[in-house]
């Protein structure tokens, strides 16, 4: 085994969907936009038609042959992780993840208005599983919605002030 550290840093998170234009408009009201409209190490454009996933590109995501597809790169800011948006036609998928159950069942976008922005999504019919609650010891404020096709999103406001004790700054 090396001893040397590991040497990744953050790329993006996939998000497979139904209706890529229906999650773009989504992640928009989060307050995401388009920095590359397609994912082009795998051949696929938010374009109107699906393109075919290249055969190598399928197998290295271990989808069958001859799927087709449409994607794009969003962001919310200039940093990372970004989030690549893939819409495939003719695969047989799966719901979503729910927060019980192994694997990564959400993301989490931070924001200093979390009651404001929560009325405001929901005003624009964004589904929610809970209202904002307090979390522990009044560290932060949470809310969970899902997005178009279940994905889970935590809504985070931090009360960084109150973080001292567990970051060795008493």
């Amino acid at each position: 085994m090396s001893d040397e550290n590991p040497r990744f840093s953050w790329g993006h998170i996939n998000i497979n969907v139904r209706d890529l234009d229906r999650s773009v408009e989504f992640y928009r009201r989060l307050g995401f936009e388009i920095v590359i409209p397609g994912v082009p190490y795998v051949a696929l454009s938010n374009g109107a038609e699906a393109q075919p996933l290249p055969k190598n590109a399928a197998e290295a995501l271990g989808i069958e042959e001859g799927i087709r597809g449409r994607a794009c790169i969003m962001q919310l800011d200039e940093g990372f992780p970004k989030i690549d948006l893939t819409e495939f036609t003719g695969l047989n998928q799966n719901e979503p993840l729910r927060n019980s159950d192994l694997g990564l069942v959400r993301i989490c976008l931070v924001t200093e208005h979390l009651h404001s922005e929560v009325d405001r999504l929901k005003a624009e019919g964004v589904e929610f599983i809970s209202e904002p609650k307090a979390g522990h010891m009044g560290l932060a404020d949470m809310a969970v919605c899902r997005d178009p096709d279940g994905s889970l999103i935590e809504l985070l406001q931090v009360y960084l002030e109150r973080w001292k004790p567990f970051l060795g700054a008493e």
